[in-house]
């Protein structure tokens, strides 16, 4: 019971019961207009058969006087469903015809009966019925009375006919809308049910849960679908706030723990110079905090979503070179050759500062890494259009990163310099898989010397979609 009334609390099932409501008076609202007009259509046909018999019937009067109009009428009465034929006195007296009885008053006046009226026939076949008749009366010049008139019951039975169909075809209508409507109730019920009890699997912590998605496509799968992907969503940023409290803990707290030393040996230092190295090493180790707390909001402003809305044309080609230019004298002074591909007048529809952060991350990363003094392996900046998608390279020929590993280096604090013996915070490549993330597009990474033992490199690729165009 407690299902049935949980049943009928269910949308679907409510709509469903609208329907069927507004079904069932259409229907019967179909059933009287289809009856009404049937009624009024074999009316009409009988009206103008009986017109037609009369008018026939006067004219052999015309043409034979009495003794043709009752040849005519003779013979018209005996062809099979005939019409009814009456010939009476001036004062009502039946002379002629082939009716036994009419009722009284039927052939007092001319014209076409006011009413149905009842008659008798001569013989009848089967069990007695009631006989009712409309006639049309008309007067001959020489007293005459003649009327030609028609059952009734043929139409009437007619009639009968259709009214019962069409209530057979409602009752099979509404019963099968019945037996779709709680189909359809308990389908929805029993998909409710399950997002339900997926839900509170989510509710109790478990967002690797997510909720079921037919194959019908409709309505629930679609609502199913996007709510799996906020939940996707929201699973990853959760992880991604419990990885970053994990390595703030680990990361931040050798900074911290240098910062506070260096201050207490600043505060027990008589000497004024060595007072004043160590607070520069203060200064020092404060500035690198604060960029990593920098790179971590700018982090999640972009995962966040709340710059998107400052998407607009810019010229990628343009970037690419405004970052080759500032990073060479860097690359030259750490003992390397910067060498740019780039393929001009290409856009993207994104954010300017955003994707020249993420240039700046890459180019800084390869000549961090890149082997020192080699000057005949430049890094290769590279931009290059491939199908419609548009791919911007950074190649080097550094230590590279293992192929098991890649998955792990986008993570943010993640280094694999585990004795954390270049400068760094371990965001650069989480910056950039964000970065690219919003644009739509990916970060591919891939090692530069194909089977390379040593120096294998790092290609870092970030691929813009296909809404990437040319200028």
């Amino acid at each position: 019971m407690s299902r049935l009334r949980l049943l009928f609390r269910s949308t679907s099932v409510r709509l469903s019961a609208l329907y069927i409501i507004l079904f069932s008076l259409c229907a019967a609202f179909l059933v009287v207009y289809v009856t009404a007009m049937s009624e009024r259509i074999l009316t009409q046909q009988v009206r103008e058969s009986i017109n037609q018999e009369a008018a026939d019937i006067r004219a052999a009067y015309d043409r034979g006087g009495i003794n043709l109009l009752l040849r005519t009428m003779e013979r018209r009465a005996r062809q099979p469903g005939a019409n009814l034929y009456v010939i009476a006195s001036p004062t009502g007296e039946m002379l002629a015809g082939n009716v036994a009885s009419v009722e009284p008053g039927v052939l007092d006046q001319e014209g076409w009966t006011r009413m149905p009226f009842r008659y008798e026939p001569f013989t009848e076949q089967g069990p007695p019925r009631p006989h009712v008749a409309t006639a049309n009366v008309f007067f001959l010049d020489n007293g005459l009375r003649v009327m030609v008139g028609r059952d009734l019951g043929e139409p009437g039975r007619f009639r009968g006919i259709v009214r019962r169909a069409l209530m057979v075809a409602l009752a099979i209508m509404g019963l099968g809308a019945l037996v779709i409507w709680f189909g359809i109730g308990r389908n929805a019920l029993r998909r409710i049910d399950r997002m339900s009890a997926a839900s509170t699997k989510i509710m109790a912590g478990d967002l690797s849960q997510r909720l079921p998605v037919g194959v019908s496509g409709d309505e629930f799968d679609r609502l199913s679908e996007s709510l799996n992907a906020m939940l996707e969503r929201i699973e990853k940023l959760n992880e991604g706030l419990r990885q970053v409290s994990d390595n703030i803990a680990h990361d931040l707290k050798t900074p911290l723990t240098r910062l506070r030393n260096k201050a207490a040996d600043a505060l027990d230092e008589d000497d004024g110079e060595v007072r004043r190295v160590a607070l520069e090493g203060i200064i020092s180790e404060s500035d690198q905090l604060i960029r990593t707390f920098n790179a971590l909001l700018m982090i999640s402003r972009v995962e966040a979503g709340s710059i998107a809305a400052e998407m607009t044309p810019v010229d990628i080609s343009a970037i690419c070179a405004d970052s080759a230019e500032l990073y060479e004298p860097v690359a030259e002074e750490a003992g390397l050759s910067l060498v740019t591909e780039i393929e001009p007048g290409q856009a993207v529809q994104g954010n300017r500062e955003l994707i020249g952060q993420a240039m700046f991350n890459l180019l800084d990363n390869a000549i961090k890494y890149a082997a020192e003094g080699e000057q005949d392996r430049p890094i290769l900046m590279r931009l290059k259009r491939q199908g419609e998608e548009l791919h911007l390279s950074v190649c080097d020929h550094g230590p590279g990163v293992p192929e098991d590993k890649r998955s792990e280096v986008v993570k943010r604090f993640v280094r694999l310099d585990e004795s954390r013996s270049k400068p760094g915070t371990g965001l650069g490549l989480s910056l950039v898989e964000a970065v690219m993330e919003l644009h739509g597009g990916r970060l591919e990474l891939s090692q530069t010397n194909a089977g390379a033992d040593v120096h294998p490199g790092l290609t870092a690729t970030m691929v813009f979609p296909a809404s990437a165009r040319s200028m």
